[in-house]
Order: C-alpha cells, then sequence, then structure tokens
C-alpha cells in the first residue's frame, strides 16, 4: 500500500512553515492547528442473502466487526498582507487498528489486504496551496469539497479527500459562486491515490470532474442554489435547490426542494444514464423538537449517479442505504430533539424510517432502514469539544442483504493553537 505519512510526519513539516514565511504578517497570526481524535467502534451483522447467488451465499460474511483509533490534524494558515494574500493549508490523516479479524473486516474503518485482514494501521497528508483576492479564494492541492453535486464522505474513521483546484466568492452581497477541476482522489479507507469513476463501476477507466454552481439568498428565508457537474466520459448532472423558512405559531416550518437532472456523456463508460431525481422535505421546529417528513422519486433509465464512495445530497443518504435505484420511490419520515430545553446542552437525540418501492437493480427494489442515534458534546469546561455518538441502524431489502449495526464515536476536538 502506497503510505503517504508515517507518525509524526507532518510535525516537522509543519514546523517549517514559520521559517518559509518568517515576516508574513497575518500568515502567522491568523493560523490554526487542530487536532481531532476519532475512535470508532462499528459492528454489523448481516440477516439473510439477499442478492447473492448461492456460492456467495455459502460464503459470505455474517458480520463485521471493527475498533479503530484514527488521528486528524488539520492546520490552516492565514493570509499574507497585500491585495493578494497567500496561504497554505496541510493536513495529516492516521488511522490504526485496535480491534478486527479476517472473517469480521470491511466495515470501512480500515483497508483490507488481498488475504482479507486489515491494515494494522494506514496513512496520508496533503497540503493545499491558496490565494485571496477581495473575497474570492482559489486553493490547489487537497481538497474537501461539499457541494450539492458532490460531498466527500466523512462517515467513518477518516475523510475521503481529493486532488485538484477549487475557487469560491462571496464578492456580490448574499451570492456565493464556487467551482473546481478534480483529477484524483482517496477513499476514506485508503492511502491509495487513484482515479475518479462512478459509485459502483466495476471498468478499468478513469477521468476527471468539474463542478460550477451557485448560492443565493433572497432575504432572510429564501436560499436558491444551482450546481453542475460532470464526470468526462461518464455523467453530466444538473441541480437546482430552493429553501424556505417560514414562522409558524412557536416554531418554524422549513420547505427543502430538490431536482436532480442526470445524463451520460462523451465515451459512457458506465452505460446510459439518464435519470431524475425530484425530493422534498418537511420540517418544523418548536421547541428543542423537529418534525420532519418527505418524498422522493426518481424516473428514466439508470439510478442517481455520483462519485465513488463519495455522500450523496439527498435526504436519503443515510446509515446504510442510498434509496436512489432507478425509478424508485421513497417516503421520509423523522423526529429529532435537542435536550438543551431541558438544561442538558450538547445532548441530542435522532430517528429516521425510510421506504422505498418500484426501483429497480436487475430486479424490483423494496427496501426500508430505520435509524437512531443518541449524541452528546461537552459543551464548555476543562473537557469542551469532546464527544460520544451511539448510532442503531436497521435495513432491510429484498435485492440486497439485510443488516443490523451498532456504531459508537468517541471523539476529542482540541485546538492547538
Amino acid at each position: 500500500m502506497n503510505t503517504l505519512l508515517t507518525r509524526g510526519a507532518v510535525y516537522p513539516l509543519l514546523a517549517l512553515l514559520p521559517v518559509a514565511t518568517a515576516g508574513a504578517e497575518g500568515f502567522i497570526d491568523d493560523s490554526k492547528l487542530k487536532l481531532q481524535l476519532r475512535n470508532v467502534y462499528f459492528n454489523e451483522n448481516f440477516r439473510d442473502e439477499h442478492g447473492l447467488s448461492a456460492n456467495a451465499a455459502r460464503t459470505a460474511k455474517s458480520e463485521r466487526t471493527e475498533w479503530a483509533q484514527g488521528f486528524l490534524l488539520d492546520y490552516q494558515s492565514g493570509f499574507t498582507q497585500g491585495t493578494v494574500g497567500f496561504g497554505l493549508d496541510a493536513i495529516g490523516l492516521l488511522g490504526v487498528k485496535l480491534d478486527s479479524g479476517r472473517g469480521r473486516s470491511g466495515t470501512g474503518l480500515l483497508p483490507v489486504h488481498a488475504d482479507g485482514r486489515a491494515a494494522d494501521e494506514f496513512s496520508s497528508a496533503g497540503m493545499t496551496a491558496k490565494a485571496r483576492f477581495a473575497k474570492t479564494t482559489v486553493k490547489y492541492g487537497t481538497l474537501l469539497p461539499r457541494t450539492p453535486v458532490l460531498i466527500y464522505n466523512d462517515a467513518r474513521l477518516l475523510p475521503q479527500t481529493y486532488q485538484g483546484a477549487s475557487v469560491s466568492s462571496t464578492d456580490i452581497e448574499n451570492l456565493t459562486l464556487s467551482g473546481g477541476h478534480l483529477d484524483r482522489f482517496k477513499l476514506r479507507d485508503s492511502s491509495d491515490s487513484v482515479g475518479l469513476r462512478p459509485d459502483g463501476y466495476s471498468g478499468a477507466h478513469t477521468d476527471d470532474f468539474s463542478y460550477a454552481g451557485a448560492e443565493y439568498k433572497l432575504g432572510k428565508t429564501v436560499r436558491l442554489s444551482y450546481f453542475f457537474g460532470e464526470l468526462e466520459n461518464f455523467y453530466r448532472q444538473h441541480f437546482a435547490g430552493i429553501q424556505h423558512d417560514l414562522p409558524l405559531g412557536a416554531g418554524v416550518l422549513t420547505s427543502d426542494l430538490r431536482y436532480f437532472q442526470s445524463n451520460d456523456t462523451g465515451a459512457a463508460y458506465d452505460g446510459k444514464v439518464d435519470n431524475h431525481m425530484l425530493s422534498g422535505q418537511l420540517s418544523y421546529a418548536l421547541l428543542g423538537h423537529t418534525f420532519n417528513a418527505g418524498y422522493q422519486a426518481l424516473s428514466g433509465d439508470a439510478g442517481l449517479p455520483y462519485i465513488s464512495g463519495a455522500t450523496v445530497y439527498s435526504f436519503s443518504n443515510v446509515g446504510i442505504g442510498k434509496f436512489i435505484e432507478e425509478d424508485e420511490k421513497t417516503w421520509m419520515l423523522g423526529y429529532a430533539y435537542d435536550f438543551k430545553q431541558l438544561g442538558v446542552p450538547g445532548l441530542t437525540f435522532s430517528t429516521r424510517y425510510l421506504s422505498g418501492n418500484d426501483g429497480k437493480s436487475n430486479t424490483t427494489v423494496k427496501e426500508w432502514e430505520r435509524d437512531a442515534e443518541l449524541a452528546y458534546v461537552v459543551p464548555s469546561g476543562s473537557f469542551k469539544g469532546l464527544g460520544v455518538k451511539l448510532r442503531n441502524y436497521v435495513y432491510r431489502s429484498d435485492f440486497s442483504r439485510g443488516r443490523d449495526s451498532n456504531r459508537l464515536y468517541l471523539t476529542y476536538d482540541i485546538a492547538l493553537w
């Protein structure tokens, strides 16, 4: 495995930055260095063999259980003085196995070797050069994109990272413009930098991804957005969204409508794509309670395409399922509560239920999922930023294996300066 960072290697790297930029006011004064510790226990039990052949069912794992420790060191410089300010960011990532086994690996926490055993550790590092003119910032290097057409995945031990260039601008009041071009990425459980491809694609082709978009605030209650993304020779995608907040009684009713249109492009290495996905959700927040309900419908040929391993900008991107198969229709219900209303700031609870029908994935798709999460983050004092999160997922499907999953996260953010 190509390992780019050994333990502690990022520290001397960062130590050189002040020397290289001596006298650059703002670069050092506005810099930040943060260490995040992540301790994750992941247990998942399979309940059936849907979607497996007879031979595969005989050898398939009945569970996946791993425990690992992650270290995320994040340095962000300020900008040098002058009309154009320059800066440099760096990130160091290290994952260490605490418990695993050949018959229990594959949770997404750690890389898996050819013999089925999880790696003892894996690591990587990245640097990002940046420049700022007025309220426009250009970056080149390691990026963590977060747009409707591409969101990096950070749901396990270490985040998924990308390599490329990006630009963002807030020079026009209430308007944010952004764009980028990406050519490499690393999965959340890998140190290897590889070319971009769609999720589920098993061929050898990869290509570059480009995106551009705008987000506009219309007054204090309406937010509009449009984005375009294209993975060359695979697919191109348009996104449009609108969000609206409406004071209603003692609470606030938020409506969120999202639309994706996706088509194949160029050589279409992953086959024909002609997909439309329309989804909407209503949320009502009142005295710490939040109730939400939504509906999502896909139509056309193929499911919603997205970059391998990434998070999908959809209400249905939950713990296990994504509910984005061809022609799938999904109902969603959710509830959340913030215990600050009862005098316990930092304690939250949430649960969701989704039911998808009428989809196609080599067979008729029917699936459902129920998620629950209890989380607490110390809000103040000596241990401010220390968090614990317990997640429970139950997933059943007639085209994929059913799963029961329990995940425990212990996190601690430490501001080093």
